[in-house]
């Protein structure tokens, strides 16, 4: 548990992680969402990029700029995050409703607390989960390009639904 500890037991790093299974792929976007410092979200990134949890592709809209995009690796996160999440809910919220529902996509049954779909008792990979809002945002929601994306439904890993900050 230490060894992984070293990679991924940073609060930053998890919620990176998080943004990225949602869809964030620039450095603004995760900026934004966040409200990291720079250079904490700079570092981290580099950390996890190091580590092969994310890879750097350069971004077709602009050249010098980078996108982040989840590996083989990373994907290994999804389980764990969302363990931890679910986690978060139950003993966490402070009784707050969840804002989002996690799917199966090929069946459209929810996943349980440890990512397993009830119906066809498997784990599925993080691109075949749907990540769908429960209730439209309260007044003072976020409007940041994470925030707004997170409004509609779409697969884990798929870029965010509508347009996404061009930042680097």
């Amino acid at each position: 548990m230490a060894r992984a500890l070293e990679v991924v037991g940073e609060r930053w790093t998890l919620l990176i992680m998080r943004d990225a299974f949602y869809g964030a792929r620039r450095f603004n976007d995760f900026s934004a969402h966040l409200d990291a410092p720079r250079s904490v979200l700079s570092a981290r990134l580099t950390a996890l990029a190091d580590a092969g949890l994310l890879e750097r592709r350069p971004d077709p809209e602009h050249g010098r700029r980078q996108l982040y995009e989840v590996t083989d690796k990373g994907k290994t996160l999804w389980p764990p995050l969302y363990a931890l999440r679910t986690w978060g809910e139950a003993y966490a919220a402070d009784d707050r409703e969840p804002r989002r529902m996690f799917t199966h996509a090929d069946c459209g049954e929810p996943l349980d607390p440890t990512a397993r779909c009830a119906e066809c008792g498997v784990i599925p990979e993080p691109q075949d989960v749907m990540v769908i809002p429960m209730e439209a945002p309260g007044e003072g929601a976020r409007t940041d390009p994470v925030a707004m994306g997170l409004r509609e439904p779409h697969r884990l890993l798929d870029p965010l639904p509508g347009k996404q900050t061009t930042g680097d």
